[in-house]
Formats: structure tokens, C-alpha cells, sequence
């Protein structure tokens, strides 16, 4: 089991590769703008649409509010930041991601939308997109409400060094929120979600997205991804406070969350 004494032990692999942490940056950076314009419509057809129920759900948590400045990292495609808006019309939503084709997808959605937009150090509200480093985020220190990051921590090559940026740049106060794949605790669902990922979604990768090795590494990425407890364990070793987690559908994904005092 993966602890929070073991300092990032998962930027040495790549899939079932091991890589140096430059390398294994890079080459996340190519699979997500491998599979960029597909994404979306990759995640509602491995899930069934259920993603956009835990979506609905970890946005919900979150409780965003008008005039509230709020980040959501790894988000290129904008899934997240349109429910932030949603919820919260008078909020400053800022997209920050790796990747330059996924931001892409996201402004272009974002345009079809008929979102407002501007630049990612403004304070009016509405969305921004920014092509940004989980690892050295170009913000101020204290300056978020809240930091979102659904389904991208695991791709970040330095867990511990991400959850740390996370916490500079939230206020006092501010919330961090993370949806995640994470470990299944019945065993026969375990069997069962273990056996899907290893015969189906390679193979839609194959034939939706024509990039087949792209999703075999992201199968073996949740694999070696944190469980909820170690995951809980390494954002008390960064700093939050009153950290918690929520499984939805029996542990397949986890919301974690805490607090910056």
C-alpha cells in the first residue's frame, strides 16, 4: 500500500512502464492531446454516462458560491468548470491544464456554450482557461476559494509536490476537492469492474478513439493510483486539515477533501 512517508513512488511509472518523472511528464502530455478531441465521448461510453452523475455529485459537495474564485485543475475540456458555473453564475472559474489540445476542446466548448471568458489573473467573473502545471501552478499564493481536480491527480507525475501547490495558492479556509477512480471494496464487483477494464476499454480506445495504447495506459494508471486511505494519509502529510473521503458507486470512484487552515 502506497503512504504518505513514501514520497511520490508513482512518478516512476508510466502504465506498466517504469520511466524517469521527466519522461513519464511527457508522456502524459501526449496522450492527453492524443485523445483530447475524443475524451468526452470516450468517458460516456467506458462509463455508461455515469461519469456525469459523479460529476453532478462532487460539484455538489463542493457548494461553490457566486464571487467565489475557484480553480479546477486538470480540467481542460471544461466539464467541471460548466457545472461550477452552473451552480455558482457569479463565480470566477479558472481551467488550468497540462495540455494545449485539451484547453483547445475546452475554449471551443466553451465558445458553443456562449460562456464569458478573459484572461486567468482576472477577478470578473465568468471563465478562463490557462495551459498550466499541476506542479508549479502560475498563481498567487492564497488566492483560490476552493481547487477542483476530478480525474486528472492520477496522471500528475508528483502527487505530493501537486497536493502542495494546491494548498499554496488556496486562502485560509479554502477547499480542496479531488474525484478520483480509486479501489473497490467487494470483492466480486472488484472482479468484475477489474475484468471490464482490461477487455473493454483498451479495446473502445482501439476503435472510438483509434489509440488503443492511450487507455491501456490510463487502466493501469488507476491501478497503481492511491487507495482512499493513502490518498487521505498524503493530503494530511500536505497540510489540510479536516480530511475525508466519499465513496460513490462502491468505491470505483472517491471524492477526498479538506480544508487549508
Amino acid at each position: 500500500m502506497t503512504t504518505g512517508r513514501t514520497r511520490d513512488p508513482e512518478s516512476r511509472w508510466f502504465g506498466d512502464r517504469e520511466v524517469s518523472p521527466d519522461e513519464k511528464t511527457g508522456l502524459v502530455h501526449g496522450v492527453f492531446a492524443q485523445v483530447a478531441r475524443r475524451y468526452d465521448l470516450m468517458n460516456d461510453l467506458m462509463s455508461g454516462g455515469v461519469h456525469r452523475r459523479w460529476k453532478d455529485r462532487f460539484v455538489a459537495l463542493l457548494a461553490p458560491r457566486s464571487g467565489e474564485r475557484l480553480l479546477d485543475v486538470a480540467g481542460g475540456t471544461g466539464d467541471i468548470a460548466f457545472r461550477l458555473l452552473d451552480r455558482a453564475p457569479g463565480a470566477r472559474v479558472i481551467v488550468a491544464d497540462l495540455t494545449e489540445d485539451m484547453v483547445r476542446v475546452g475554449r471551443d466548448r466553451a465558445l458553443d456554450g456562449g460562456r464569458t471568458g478573459g484572461e486567468a489573473g482576472g477577478d470578473s467573473g465568468g471563465l478562463a482557461f490557462a495551459v498550466a502545471d499541476a506542479e508549479a501552478l502560475p498563481f498567487p499564493d492564497r488566492s483560490m476559494d476552493a481547487y477542483t481536480i476530478a480525474f486528472g491527480l492520477r496522471n500528475v507525475t508528483r502527487i505530493d509536490t501537486a497536493l502542495a501547490e494546491a494548498r499554496r495558492v488556496l486562502k485560509p479556509g479554502g477547499r480542496f476537492f479531488c474525484l478520483e477512480f480509486s479501489r473497490v471494496a467487494n470483492p466480486f464487483l472488484a472482479r468484475a469492474y477489474r475484468l471490464y477494464s482490461d477487455a473493454v476499454i483498451p479495446r473502445l480506445g482501439a476503435v472510438v478513439a483509434r489509440d488503443r495504447e492511450s487507455y491501456a495506459y490510463l487502466v493501469e494508471s488507476i491501478r497503481r493510483f492511491p487507495d482512499q486511505e493513502s490518498l487521505a494519509g498524503r493530503l494530511g502529510g500536505a497540510g489540510f486539515a479536516r480530511v475525508r473521503w466519499r465513496d460513490m458507486t462502491g468505491g470505483v470512484v472517491a471524492v477526498h477533501s479538506g480544508f487549508r487552515v
